[in-house]
C-alpha cells in the first residue's frame, strides 16, 4: 500500500474540483457606479452612420458581446448605440450614451417587450406598444388628443406610443428614420432610438455634466422616481451587468 486510504483520495478528488471551479464562488458581481450622469459603458466602435440599409447592423458584434451580460436583446442594444453613434458624429458636444438610452428604453418598454411584444431584425415592434390614456386620472396627466388618433389609435386622449414611449405631438417634431426604410416610424426601435437622443440632446444640452442629463430625463419624464430609476439601470448597463 502506498499510505492513499480511500478517505485520503476523496479529499484529494474535491480539492482538485474545487480548483477547477474556483471552490464554487461565482464571479463577484462588479459594483454599481452611482454617478450622474450614468458613465457610459463600453466604448462603441467607429461605423459608417451614413451607410445605406439598417447601419445599426454594424454594431452586431459589439452588442452580442453584451446582450446576454445585460439582459437587453440585441436588436434594441444595436438600437441604443446606433443612435449613441449617431449623435457622437452630428452633435459630439451632446455626449449622450447607449447606457442612458438602454436606461430609458428599460423602464418605458422592457427593451420593445412589454406586454409580450417582440423586436424584430429590422428593429419592428410587434404588436406596437401603447400606454393608456392620459386623461387625467389618478396619477395621470391629461392630454387632449393632439394627433387625431392616428398614432395612437385614441381621438380622445393622446397616448404614449412605441418603445420609447413617445407622445404623439412630440414625436410628429422629433421622430426620424433611423433603420433606413424611408420612414419615421415610432414603433420602431431604431427611429424611437435615435429620436429619443436627439430630443434629448435637444433638452440638456451637454449630458457630460450632471446639470444637462438632469435637465435632458427631466424633460423626457417630470419624475424624479423616474430619473432614479433610469439611471440606476443606465449604471448597472455600464458595468456589463443587468439592473
Amino acid at each position: 500500500m502506498d499510505g492513499v486510504t480511500p478517505t485520503r483520495l476523496l479529499v484529494v478528488l474535491a480539492a482538485a474540483a474545487c480548483l477547477v471551479a474556483a471552490c464554487g464562488s461565482p464571479t463577484p458581481r462588479p459594483e454599481i457606479p452611482e454617478d450622474v450622469p450614468p458613465p457610459p459603458g463600453a466604448p462603441l466602435p467607429f461605423i459608417d452612420v451614413n451607410g445605406p440599409g439598417r447601419t445599426a447592423d454594424l454594431l452586431a458584434g459589439w452588442a452580442a458581446g453584451l446582450s446576454d451580460a445585460t439582459g437587453i436583446g440585441q436588436t434594441a442594444l444595436e438600437a441604443y448605440g446606433h443612435a449613441a453613434a449617431v449623435l457622437a458624429q452630428s452633435r459630439p458636444e451632446c455626449g449622450i450614451a447607449w447606457t442612458t438610452l438602454a436606461g430609458i428604453g428599460s423602464v418605458e418598454s422592457g427593451h420593445g417587450t412589454h406586454a409580450g411584444a417582440v423586436v424584430g431584425p429590422t428593429g419592428q415592434v410587434e404588436p406596437p406598444i401603447r400606454g393608456i390614456p392620459l386623461d387625467g386620472g389618478p396619477g395621470v396627466a391629461e392630454i387632449p388628443d393632439t394627433d387625431g388618433g392616428r398614432l395612437d389609435g385614441d381621438p380622445e386622449f393622446d397616448r404614449a406610443i412605441g418603445p420609447m414611449q413617445f407622445i404623439p405631438e412630440t414625436w410628429v417634431r422629433w421622430g426620424v428614420d433611423a433603420n433606413g426604410d424611408g420612414v419615421a416610424d415610432p414603433d420602431n426601435i431604431d427611429d424611437a432610438a435615435l429620436s429619443a437622443a436627439r430630443y434629448l440632446c435637444a433638452r440638456g444640452g451637454d449630458l457630460r455634466t450632471p446639470d444637462g442629463w438632469y435637465t435632458a430625463l427631466m424633460a423626457y419624464n417630470l419624475s424624479g422616481d423616474y430619473l432614479r430609476l433610469v439611471r440606476d439601470r443606465a449604471a448597472a448597463y455600464s458595468v456589463g451587468v443587468r439592473p
